[in-house]
């Protein structure tokens, strides 16, 4: 009944509205009329709100229309933009793969070339310098922060990561190695009584040359963990070479302490029967029994000396020279290189003597020490001295290998 009541008065307010309408219009004189009926004008009326209907219709399609094509276009600039950034990302992922592996060849080839240079070609000798090294430090163990990185975002990385992984390790072994073997010949040296860091201390750092870089592309710095592995083989290199510069082997040829005739210091002169100090010891023999070198080094006098007869002196470098006098023969010449063991002469009683022998001395930066020391048997530190004779040899042998080839190839 209430609907009905408010359909009723809406249309009696339209009805209202549109009212029969009479419009009158004189012209010469004559009155027209022209009457619009109340349904004529619900019928314009009708027609001109449905065209504004549509109107509004089409303009809120467009208008929907347009947002749509606006949203869609942004959406498809995203992903324009999602596609460029993953293909940039993918681009700096390969480049950083690509610059990984050029740094693990790098610091292959550094290994190789450092492992060469202080070890030889035969590289660790069977493992020989490894053996017992020191457990691995978590420095060492431990891959490259970048090398973690790009694994985690590249899987295809993860082999790089992991030989670079294995090469750190390894060059930290390396490392540890070459200490240990420093310190076993810096205590080989002290059982000679000797001390390690007063023979020529300066003798390690001295260097110099023109730059040629290690590497043609412009590669600067050596990677820390082969730094340290360069540092710790040149420390070990130089205090090996240090140790086979001692003269400790018997220049007689033979271990028998008991050819010694004469000690080292204060004595009873054979001539005069004054004090007078023994710079050396005497070994008995027969006369042209070889006289053998003590130790590596170059001859620096192969001749007559006053006081001792017919004389060889080895400069061993560090300091270090030995004497070998009143020999019978001479079979080396001023300026050659000697190994140990090497004929140098044969015994006699040349000079300021009473009958055939050999003088001995050794010398520390000029002065007279006892030889006695360096002599005696340890088979400890013989074997120190034995395994860095083997590697430097082996390192001397690749350098004349590889000098040789250069000399060809130029």
């Amino acid at each position: 009944m209430h609907n009905q009541n408010l359909k009723s008065g809406f249309s009696a307010r339209v009805d209202r509205m549109f009212t029969d309408r009479e419009f009158f219009m004189r012209a010469n004189g004559q009155v027209r009329f022209l009457t619009i009926s109340a349904k004529l004008q619900k019928r314009v009326a009708l027609a001109v709100g449905a065209v504004i209907a549509i109107w509004l219709l089409a303009t809120l399609v467009m208008t929907v229309s347009t947002l749509t094509a606006s949203g869609e276009r942004m959406a498809l600039a995203k992903k324009e933009a999602e596609v460029n950034s993953g293909q940039s990302e993918i681009a700096a992922y390969k480049d950083s793969i690509d610059g990984l592996a050029k740094d693990l060849i790098r610091r292959q080839e550094a290994m190789e070339q450092i492992t060469q240079q202080f070890i030889g070609e035969e590289g660790l000798n069977g493992g020989e310098l490894i053996k017992g090294a020191a457990p691995l430090s978590e420095t060492g163990s431990k891959i490259s922060l970048d090398a973690k990185k790009l694994s985690a975002a590249v899987p295809e990385a993860a082999i790089l990561a992991q030989l670079e992984s294995r090469q750190i390790s390894f060059a930290d072994k390396l490392t540890r190695a070459a200490l240990a073997r420093t310190a076993r010949a810096e205590a080989a040296i002290r059982d000679f009584g000797l001390n390690p860091s007063i023979l020529s201390p300066q003798s390690g750092k001295a260097a110099g040359g023109p730059y040629i870089p290690l590497f043609t592309d412009g590669e600067k710095q050596l990677h820390p963990t082969l730094k340290r592995l360069n540092d710790a083989l040149l420390q070990m290199d130089h205090v090996e070479r240090i140790l086979l510069a001692i003269p400790s082997a018997m220049p007689t040829g033979t271990p028998d302490m008991a050819m010694m005739t004469s000690s080292f210091g204060y004595r009873r002169d054979p001539f005069n029967g004054s004090g007078a100090m023994h710079s050396g010891i005497d070994f008995k023999g027969r006369s042209g029994q070889p006289v053998l070198s003590a130790a590596r080094g170059t001859i620096t006098h192969a001749g007559w000396k006053s006081g001792y007869g017919k004389t060889v002196e080895i400069t061993h470098g560090n300091g270090l020279m030995t004497r070998y006098a009143h020999l019978s023969g001479i079979q080396v010449k001023a300026g050659q290189k000697v190994k140990r063991g090497i004929q140098v002469g044969a015994m006699g009683s040349t000079g300021r003597s009473t009958g055939t022998h050999l003088h001995f001395e050794v010398r520390l930066n000029g002065a007279a020490i006892n030889p006695l020391p360096f002599l005696k048997e340890n088979t400890d530190v013989l074997e120190v001295q034995t395994l860095a004779r083997e590697r430097t040899d082996a390192t001397t042998s690749a350098q004349e290998r590889t000098g040789r080839t250069g000399s060809r190839r130029g």
